[in-house]
């Protein structure tokens, strides 16, 4: 009896255990927390395509397009208006982007570090079992809803009449379509990618929002090289868990693992979009960081590529009509159309 207690002492008192990695259980926190929003726990969400908002490809579709109309609309609408400030409005999105994607790579963790612990990384990220947990459903999901709130970074971004980049632009819709493609997949593996990207965000948007601050941060370029480091580890996990799906399911004389959890489209999706990331991450990174200028013809074109600015509908229309003034003889000059002379 006299050691009992001790033990339940120590139980109480919030040190870090594998089950309790932050020294508390998080979860039932969270879950009250998501009861107050939805109206029932955590524990009772289901992910039903179909059902649950956002989780068909028609929404998902007309959300992204409605996106990229905004950001033309919205561009267009700046063009004669002095930029927005913003800056309260740009400190509370950064600092609660920050805030939440660091609350959920704490909930990731408490529910992953004892499944990696106990069973090995293959079954976390193979296994249905291991890596498509309803906890984890339920991280995957809200992880995926966070995607259209950063889509408020590029109307922050025309609003103060700042440079919209391509891969700015292409990222940002890319990535709520990767996070549908997987949810809807039930890839095992999402959790990798996933808590690299929150760790990620975690620093960028802390970075973002001492930055509207004023304050003079000399890591930046890092912020880069720990968004390259994140789809190159992303790519091993997927490549690996996608060989291994196609090898065992098609080719089973090939010399293979065991099984994977997660659709084909899912692993193709996957794929696709995180090679494209690293392609044009490190065109980034080159362009805006690297003294060398005399890269290759490809690197170049991808440079470019990375951070050309979405083209302006009135500028192209402008150069148009200039091809056209050129080809029949007529000049402009201050804004009068006048008939060139001839010799």
């Amino acid at each position: 009896m006299a050691s009992s207690a001790p033990a339940a002492l120590w139980d109480s008192l919030p040190v870090p255990t594998l089950d309790r990695p932050f020294g508390v259980h998080l979860w039932p926190y969270f879950s009250k927390a998501f009861e107050l929003v939805v109206g029932y726990p955590a524990d009772d969400f289901k992910f039903v395509a179909g059902e649950t908002p956002m989780s068909t490809l028609k929404e998902t579709s007309i959300f992204i397009v409605i996106y990229y109309m905004i950001i033309l609309g919205g561009r267009a609408w700046m063009r004669n208006r002095e930029p927005f400030k913003l800056k309260t409005l740009f400190l509370i999105h950064n600092f609660y982007l920050t805030a939440i994607s660091a609350l959920l790579l704490a909930l990731f963790i408490e529910q992953l570090l004892p499944t990696v612990v106990r069973h090995g990384i293959f079954y976390a990220i193979c296994h249905r079992d291991g890596g498509w947990t309803q906890p984890l459903v339920v991280l995957y999901y809200l992880n995926y809803l966070t995607k259209y709130l950063e889509l408020l970074d590029t109307c922050f971004l025309f609003l103060k009449k700042k440079p919209l980049t391509f891969l700015h632009c292409y990222h940002h819709g890319a990535t709520a379509f990767l996070c549908y493609t997987q949810l809807i997949g039930s890839t095992s593996v999402s959790w990798v990618v996933i808590t690299l990207n929150l760790t990620v965000h975690v620093v960028m948007y802390w970075y973002y929002f001492q930055s509207a601050r004023g304050v003079k941060i000399w890591w930046k370029e890092w912020i880069t090289r720990l968004q390259i480091t994140q789809f190159v580890i992303d790519l091993g996990f997927v490549y690996f868990a996608s060989y291994t799906y196609f090898s065992n399911t098609y080719f089973p004389s090939m010399p293979s693992a065991g099984q994977c959890a997660g659709e084909e489209f899912a692993a193709f999706a996957g794929i696709g979009t995180l090679t494209s990331y690293l392609v044009l991450f490190i065109s980034f990174y080159f362009a805006t960081y690297s003294k060398d200028h005399k890269a290759p013809s490809t690197r170049k074109t991808l440079r470019r590529m990375s951070q050309a600015p979405l083209p302006d509908s009135h500028a192209v229309a402008g150069a148009t009509l200039n091809a056209q003034a050129k080809a029949t003889g007529v000049r402009k000059s201050s804004g009068v159309t006048t008939r060139s002379r001839k010799a």
